[in-house]
This record gives C-alpha cells, structure tokens and sequence, in this order.
C-alpha cells in the first residue's frame, strides 16, 4: 500500500508549476490536435487567461465551454481559473433547448463555441474567434485567487430530473487528485486516459489537475467505442482508463482488442454487475477498480485498494479525506453495516482530516445559494462496513414503494443482468391505482437473441431469488436505454420509453 503522504493543496494557477520546474518538456496533455508539454500547457493557459480578459472576462463571471474533447477545452480551463472565473461545462451531445437551459442557469460573460454548439448570441466565441485571440497572446494581470471562493460549476447527470448547478471551489477541485495521487503511489509514469465528455467538472478534477500533482499525463480521448478506446490506450500507453459498465461489457466481448498497457481501469457512473467485472478480468486479465462518486464531492468517494482487492457488490474503501456515514428514515446515524442514506462529511483523524469542504452550494439566480456547511446527504442509500467498504444499493428518489413496500431498482436489475439473454434494463415504478406504484422493466436483448425472450420467463428466472412483490408485472423490449453522457441511465425518459416498447 502507497504511503500517505499529505502535500500542500495549491491553486489551479499553480498547479502546473512544480511539473513545469522539474518536467518541463514532459507531456501533460495528449488530445487529437497534439500534445502539450509542461512548458506548452503552462504558456496555452497564459494565452488563455489572457484570451478571456481580452473578452471582458473579469472574476466571478461565467465561462461557459460546449467543446469536444481535445486541447482548447483543457486550456481554456486552465486560463479561466488564472484569472479567478467560474467555469461550466456545457456537453455537446445536448440538444441546443438542452445546452441553452443550462446556459440560462448560469449567465455566462462568454461562451467557447464548438461545432456542436446550438448556443446564439454575443456572449458565443467560436473556434476560429478562439484561436485568433490565442494567436494574439493578449496578457491577463495578476488577479489574487483565493482557494475557497467559486471556480467551477458541474450540472449533476439529471438521471432523476433536471440538473443541479453544483458550485465548487479551487480546493475543491483539486483535493481529489491530491488524494489519489497520494494513496495509489502515482508519479511522472502516469498516463491517465478518459473518453467521457470533458465539459463534465468532474473529468478536468480527474485528468489534468489529477496528472499534474502526479506530474503525469492526461490523454483527452475522443472516442467511446470498442475500437475507438482500445486504438487511443495502445497509440498513447494509456495505464488508467475510466468507463461505465456499459463500455466494459462491450469490452469484455473483444478478445481482438490490445489493451495491455492498461494497469488500472475504473467503472464508474452506475454499479457494474460483478459478471461484467468477472468477464473483463477474464478477457483481458485487468481486475475492474470499482468506484463510487458524485458531483457534490467532487468526484471519488471510494474506490477499490491499489493491489485488485474487491468486495462483491461494494464501491470500494472510502478515501482518507472523508468519512460516510448512513442515516435511518428518522435521520438517525444507522450502525456499521447498516442500510440508510449516505452522508459525506470531512474524516476526522488521520493525514486528511479537517481538508475537505462541502460544495460553495447551488448556482441560482445569479448566485451561490449556500450548502450544508458541514456534510452532503447523498440521496444514495447504502452502507459502510467498520473496515470502510461502502456498498451503494440505489438512488433514495429512485426507490419504488408498490403497496407500502420499498422495492430497490438496482437489486432487480443486478439480477436481471445475470441473465444470459439480457444485455442491459431499466426497472423502475410505474402508477397504480390501488398498489401506488407497480414495478417495470425495459430490457435490451443480448447480441443474436431474436426469440424466446419473454416476461414469463424473465419473472421465472427472478422467482428463485426475489420475492414475488419485487418481480416486474410489467415488461418492455427496447433496442437501448437512454443515457447521459456519463453512461447513465435517463430514468425521467422511462416510461415514455415503455409507452413506446415492444411488449413482452
């Protein structure tokens, strides 16, 4: 196990400097456009920072990114905090009422415009704007940043309604990495790969701020499918990779694919079914590292110990900067091993103690509406064991109450996944006049099953391991499920889903 080893949490203007001194022409970035070094990274972000002020961008104004994933959208991130802005991510594959609601939240000063950009209007700087004033290396002053007040806002996934503008702070951002970086041993040999949106807060807080405390590199990949991932971790020596089940279980189904630089691949945005991580191992000899995160951490909340270590069913070890804790329906601590809803709040001993701070709060109307100062409840419910591995059982809201009983989606899905035939499935509540809710399931089939899928045999396959009131009633076949861009599931578009579905 890596030495703890608490290092001084610095600014995001400064993050860059300790690599810039002692590994100045080691990259730091790798995206489709070229690479950064150190040296380069460092003087893009000048030239960004410059680029914003030259626009009107002064501090606590907004900055809004709709980019795809290659340099500028790193850069320009980099830039808006040297000059104490707020930074949001906006993602592209949002429909343009989509990025403009999220927009509308937030008032940005200035948007950085990509291709897939739906937003209008003065504030929008496309990217030939963008380079221009690049090439104009304009010089932005030395505004003072103070480590605690707004830098950036992450729209929470709204698998369950609409986003929350989270607001975090420089700290903030930057304590995960420190953390990470610290308890799994990382340094200069780090080539951490992400193919997940960069526009989304948490993947800057675990690829550049991350790579930089390790003095390592962020490789920006482009791509999210089989072929795509699997041609960006062996062109670039990718050695961390973070996916979402959905992605490992197309993964694991390619035993044509090289992915053996790889010494660490993530699962995240979802609870990945332990024959999904059985497989992969199987397939391609890397144990899954389990994780389990949110938005108002930011990030990781646990993870699975450096070494393959893993808990059937469970999220991994909280990490020393926190402490979890389950609370009863009351709102009463629950005990070790006891279900309830998690709560985060800073640990109390140990190297970390004291470091972490709960989310500024939510952006609205123009400004930060405060948080709880000292803990977030999570909306998860789950447990932790005395020994810190925490299980995550479902989403508090996503909970299905069928005639006064509580019916967990997660439980009917990671069984339902076991199934041969089953590729992925959404269950979830539908209204019922006399039960409240009934239970539904949406179910893609696996590759080459054309037949003999049906709701008989589905609740038969559930029977042996479920009680009769958990089973689906109801049952729809569909060629997908709606995800965000983190991989998870769009449960508000569910049962318009169903509506439309084959039945079963």
């Amino acid at each position: 196990m890596p030495r703890e080893v608490t290092p001084a949490i610095p600014t995001i203007g400064r993050v860059l400097a300790p690599a810039v001194r002692q590994r100045p022409d080691s990259p730091a970035i790798v995206a489709r456009s070229g690479t950064l070094t150190y040296t380069g990274l460092d003087a893009a972000a000048s030239a960004a920072a410059g680029a914003l002020w030259e626009l009107g961008v002064r501090p606590g104004d907004r900055v809004v990114a709709c980019l795809p994933n290659d340099l500028d959208v790193v850069v320009a991130f980099h830039g808006t905090q040297r000059i104490g802005a707020i930074w949001a991510g906006i993602g592209e594959a949002l429909t343009a009422a989509e990025q403009q609601s999220l927009a509308d939240v937030v008032s940005p000063a200035v948007v950085l415009a990509g291709p897939k950009c739906g937003l209008a209007g003065p504030a929008v700087v496309d990217t030939r704007r963008w380079a221009e004033l690049m090439a104009g290396r304009h010089a932005a002053p030395d505004v003072p940043a103070d480590p605690q007040a707004p830098a950036g806002i992450a729209f929470s996934s709204g698998t369950t309604g609409v986003p929350k503008a989270v607001v975090h702070s420089q700290h903030n951002l930057l304590l995960p990495g420190a953390v990470l970086v610290a308890t799994r041993g990382w340094g200069g040999d780090l080539r951490k790969g992400d193919s997940l949106p960069f526009t989304i807060l948490n993947m800057l807080v675990l690829s550049t701020l991350l790579t930089a405390q390790a003095g390592g590199c962020a490789i920006v990949m482009d791509r999210r499918d089989q072929d795509g991932i699997a041609e960006w971790i062996g062109r670039t020596g990718v050695t961390v990779w973070n996916g979402a089940p959905a992605q490992l279980f197309d993964l694991a189904k390619r035993a044509d694919l090289d992915l053996r630089p790889l010494a660490e691949v993530w699962t995240g945005g979802g609870t990945c079914p332990e024959h999904v991580r059985e497989a992969f191992l199987a397939r391609h000899g890397i144990p899954v590292t389990a994780t389990y995160g949110l938005s108002e951490a930011p990030t990781v909340v646990s993870i699975d110990p450096v070494g393959g270590a893993h808990r059937a069913g469970a999220s991994g070890q909280v990490l020393p900067h926190l402490q979890v804790a389950a609370y009863d329906s009351a709102g009463r601590p629950a005990g070790d091993a006891e279900t309830g809803e998690l709560s985060i709040s800073a640990a109390v001993s140990g190297p970390w103690a004291g470091l972490w701070r709960p989310p500024l709060g939510y952006w609205s109307d123009g400004a930060v509406r405060p948080a709880s100062p000292d803990m977030v409840m999570t909306g998860d419910i789950g447990r932790v064991d005395a020994d810190g591995w925490l299980t995550m059982v479902d989403r508090k809201k996503l909970m299905i109450v069928r005639g006064g009983a509580n019916i967990s989606p997660a439980e009917v899905e990671g069984l339902l996944l076991e199934h041969p035939a089953v590729a992925a499935v959404a269950v979830f509540g539908i209204p019922d006049e006399r039960l409240g809710e009934r239970v539904a399931a949406v179910v893609v089939p696996a590759a080459g099953v054309s037949a003999g899928l049906s709701g008989t045999g589905l609740a038969e396959f559930c029977a042996a391991r479920l009680a009769r009131y958990k089973i689906p009633e109801v049952w729809g076949l569909a060629g997908s499920l709606p995800v965000n861009a983190m991989g998870k599931i769009i449960r508000t578009s569910l049962p318009t889903l169903l509506d439309s579905a084959a039945r079963l």
